[in-house]
């Protein structure tokens, strides 16, 4: 079976497009700037879960100087829930030099966008097609399992020398009349027609066409190898109040969540912390609290990240007196009020502590 000539796959995809494609703000505009936000925020994200923080984005920022002049802290609050949270850094950086170094606007081709933060090949090509229509294929994982699919493509997607096969083909593939329509049809072709699970084959234009679907291997293409065990943490979380206000610190570089705030943390190999364990901690922190003032863990929180698995167990302690200055200044802790608490930008499985325990 020989595979489809390329302009008869791109005059498929964009005839399909035409009558299944989904109205999507970033699609509607020719904006660097809205698209380049919208493909940040898309990155390990579904479509559903971060069209509400488009929305939050342009409305807070809408000009690449607005978001620039932006507190980080008030730039990680708006993310709060999307994860990834070096993706938010780095938007908040890029729109910096952007502003400060390119008067606001954004470099017009591929290879000047691959040189901004956080602008990998599938952001630089998404943005050079969507707002400038250069012709350059973009490739995530439904381009990825589309090409694989139909032209029989077993090579690993994940390896260097399946990563340079698909990237070629692909931009063989890119009609230079309609670079842009063609990128936004075939990722949506991959969305929601050749999707992972269950495609829809019986009414797929390209049936005919597709290899896979020829030889059985719809549920065997793309070939993708296995990610690593994710490494498991345990967080025991000291939540420190007095009065009505309580103590949070910053995360600072080198660990998951940096710029982001928590409570006083102790990681141990183990799901339980002991009696003993509890006791010496508040003892380095110079704290004689009486045991009516602990409350005993909460119901462990679990948070799964691409490569971690974080379970938290958080101990509510009541202080008779407040944290001394050499304890806050060693631990980073410092007095914040439920007002201040609610503004500042924090890690999800927080916010639901918070949420269940403080703020119901």
């Amino acid at each position: 079976m020989l595979p489809p000539e390329p302009a008869f796959f791109a005059e498929t995809l964009l005839n399909w497009y035409k009558k299944h494609f989904r109205p999507l703000p970033w699609r509607e505009t020719t904006n660097p700037y809205a698209i380049w936000l919208s493909e940040i925020i898309l990155q390990q994200t579904r479509v559903n879960q971060g069209l509400p923080y488009y929305h939050t984005f342009l409305t807070a920022y809408p000009t690449v100087h607005d978001l620039a002049n932006a507190p980080e802290d008030e730039v990680l609050r708006h993310w709060q829930g999307l994860g990834y949270y070096s993706r938010a850094r780095n938007l908040h950086q890029t729109a910096k030099f952007v502003s400060e170094e390119l008067g606001g606007f954004f470099p017009e081709n591929y290879t000047d966008l691959l040189k901004l933060k956080g602008v990998g090949t599938y952001t630089a090509a998404a943005i050079a097609s969507f707002a400038f229509k250069e012709q350059v294929a973009v490739l995530d994982g439904n381009v990825f399992r589309v090409l694989s699919r139909v032209f029989g493509i077993s090579d690993d997607i994940l390896s260097p020398l399946g990563k340079r096969t698909f990237q070629d083909l692909a931009n063989k593939l890119v009609p230079a009349n309609e670079p842009d329509t063609y990128n936004q049809a075939i990722m949506e072709f991959g969305a929601i027609q050749c999707t992972p699970v269950m495609p829809d084959c019986l009414f797929c234009p390209l049936q005919d066409h597709c290899y896979a679907f020829k030889h059985g291997l719809v549920t065997v293409l793309p070939h993708k190898s296995k990610a690593k065990a994710p490494r498991v943490r345990h967080f025991h979380y000291f939540v420190f109040q007095f009065g009505e206000d309580f103590y949070l610190k910053k995360r600072l570089p080198g660990d998951i969540w940096q710029g982001l705030y928590d409570f006083h943390l102790l990681e141990s190999d183990t799901k339980a912390l002991s009696l003993d364990e509890m006791i010496a901690e508040l003892g380095i922190l110079q704290q004689d609290v009486p045991m009516p003032n602990i409350k005993m863990p909460s119901p462990a929180y679990k948070h799964v990240l691409s490569h971690q698995k974080v379970f938290a167990a958080f101990y509510h302690i009541l202080l008779e007196s407040p944290l001394s200055q050499n304890v806050t200044n060693s631990t980073g802790l410092s007095f914040y009020s439920k007002s201040e608490i609610e503004a500042l930008p924090k890690p999800v499985l927080i916010n639901n502590y918070l949420k269940d325990a403080i703020f119901k």
